[in-house]
């Protein structure tokens, strides 16, 4: 049962994040977000990283509450969220960001659709107009693209 709720959280946590980038990100907190569009940061780090720390806390405190007397579903919600963060970082940060060199040159035609996806969403440096606001998930067009073009 404990893995099941992990496995939810983690797939749940998709439609949080594309409504969470939306409206949040580019609505009322966009002051932390446009940064990460428009490139006008300087060093390593963007204000959009703050957004780490925010999004950690809740799960943080589900997985403390859900651990201190013996482990219940809050611990274990808590570990599907937090293990969607981790996916996020190095899908989003490490992979189609390139904070670090891996994966540079990939013939995965899902990993293209995500990065292709990602790169429309970033064509627009202000908060109007935005798509692809998802993660693992994007639009059936991006999937097709690079699929079709594999089984020709």
């Amino acid at each position: 049962m404990n893995l099941i709720i992990v496995l939810v959280s983690f797939f749940c946590m998709e439609g949080f994040t594309w409504m969470i980038h939306k409206y949040v990100m580019h609505g009322f907190l966009w002051v932390l977000h446009k940064d990460h569009h428009n490139h006008t940061h300087e060093g390593h780090l963007e204000h959009n990283d703050y957004f780490f720390l925010i999004f950690a806390i809740p799960a943080i405190t589900l997985m403390y509450l859900g651990s201190t007397k013996e482990f219940n579903f809050l611990f274990f919600l808590g570990l599907g969220i937090s293990l969607y963060g981790i996916a996020y970082f190095f899908v989003h940060d490490i992979f189609i960001h390139q904070r670090l060199k891996l994966l540079k040159h990939t013939n995965n035609p899902y990993l293209q659709a995500i990065r292709r996806a990602h790169k429309q969403h970033h064509k627009h440096i202000t908060k109007e107009n935005g798509e692809c606001f998802g993660f693992l998930w994007v639009p059936l067009k991006y999937f097709r693209l690079y699929f079709n073009k594999r089984t020709r």
